[in-house]
């Protein structure tokens, strides 16, 4: 198969991975498809480890990095703000109704990290300095979602010769991001996990790529929000996409960096079990509804904080109650949850993540029969 992206990336099947584990961004590219390492919780010392371990791990194979740098933040992208100095400003009643929550469900609070010169969660300096240890690898890709990249990132792509993609989840998002220079748009809809709009994949991608044409505009699209198979992934591309973009799907693998108590939640879940909430990051992300996300959209709730400060309070209460409910505490297990799209209702194992891969290019080929046979 030979599509623009395919070219753009030296790959051979356009299947591309984001991860947050480097496990399955390895195992992915070595089986023929495109990993993507997300960088957010990283810090420079810990993505060079990783990316280092991906370069032994990889056979080779091509690999890309996303990166997490928001257009609007609260704290209007201000250098010189660390954790302790944001933690500071996170109000009383929302502590005190995050250790309600906490006593209720059987875990406790971390203690406040004392390092205060740790960085801001989403801090795009941090995300802009990521970018040149990553230069120092042979990455042949680097993304941004959350709004237009900063000049200085593509300029950046440009310079060592790297695409640089980007997130969008409406029409309007596209045409800004063509015209400020983006290589591939991943165009993802309302189904996807994480942060996403309200444009369902099978409306937003030909909308898209409708308005790019239009306009005379050819900049490769990848397809993304709620795709699990190989069927889905022609079906993207019947409407036009050049490849899709894939993250729920590789959660439940076992080198995913969930826990298991996730993936067992994931396997059971059906597609209505998601729900679009801010209460992990003060933006809408989609991700598995539990009693964390429903106390936060329920009576008594004091409203998520905008972003980066409820990252500040939701993370540490979600990793601790997953400790506890590992230990097999069900009022903890409730509180479980993590960014996952509606595809969830697709998942009824856990796979490798090689196999995933081999399953899709099967669904896909499958699927391309059987349209071929349709046609007279």
């Amino acid at each position: 198969m030979r599509t623009p992206i395919c070219a753009m990336l030296g790959i051979d099947f356009p299947l591309l991975a984001f991860s947050h584990c480097r496990d399955v961004v390895a195992a992915v590219s070595r089986a023929g498809g495109f990993g993507v390492l997300g960088a957010t919780g990283h810090t420079l010392e810990s993505l060079e480890t990783e990316l280092a371990w991906i370069d032994a791990h990889v056979d080779g194979k091509p690999y890309g990095l996303d990166v997490l740098i928001p257009e609007n933040l609260a704290t209007g992208g201000a250098k010189g703000i660390n954790r302790a100095s944001l933690a500071d400003k996170v109000p009383p009643e929302h502590r005190a109704f995050v250790e309600a929550l906490a006593q209720r469900h059987h875990f406790a609070m971390p203690a406040e990290r004392a390092d205060s010169d740790a960085p801001a969660p989403f801090d795009p300096h941090l995300a802009l300095a990521m970018l040149d240890v990553a230069f120092r690898h042979p990455i042949r890709l680097i993304a941004n979602a959350l709004g237009v990249p900063p000049p200085a990132m593509i300029e950046m792509g440009k310079a060592h010769g790297v695409p640089v993609a980007a997130l969008v989840g409406a029409k309007e998002h596209a045409l800004r991001q063509v015209a400020a220079g983006v290589d591939i748009l991943v165009v993802q809809g309302g189904e996807a996990g994480g942060h996403c709009g309200e444009v369902s994949t099978m409306v937003l991608v030909p909308e898209v790529i409708r308005a790019l044409e239009t306009r005379g505009e050819r900049v490769p699209v990848l397809a993304a929000g709620g795709i699990m198979t190989g069927e889905q992934m022609a079906g993207a591309m019947a409407m036009g996409a050049d490849g899709v973009w894939t993250g729920s799907v590789w959660l439940a693998t076992p080198e995913s960096e969930c826990s298991d108590v996730f993936r067992e939640k994931m396997v059971a879940a059906t597609s209505r079990d998601t729900v679009r909430s801010k209460s992990r990051t003060g933006k809408p992300s989609r991700q598995l509804r539990s009693a964390w996300t429903d106390a936060w959209e329920g009576e008594g709730s004091p409203g998520a904080l905008p972003m980066p400060y409820q990252s500040l309070i939701s993370e540490p209460a979600i990793r601790a109650c997953e400790k506890v409910a590992e230990r097999g505490d069900a009022e903890a297990r409730a509180m479980v949850t993590y960014f996952v799209g509606q595809g969830v209702g697709l998942v009824e194992q856990v796979r490798p993540a090689g196999q995933v891969v081999q399953d899709f290019k099967q669904g896909f080929a499958a699927a391309m029969e059987r349209m071929m046979g349709m046609v007279e």
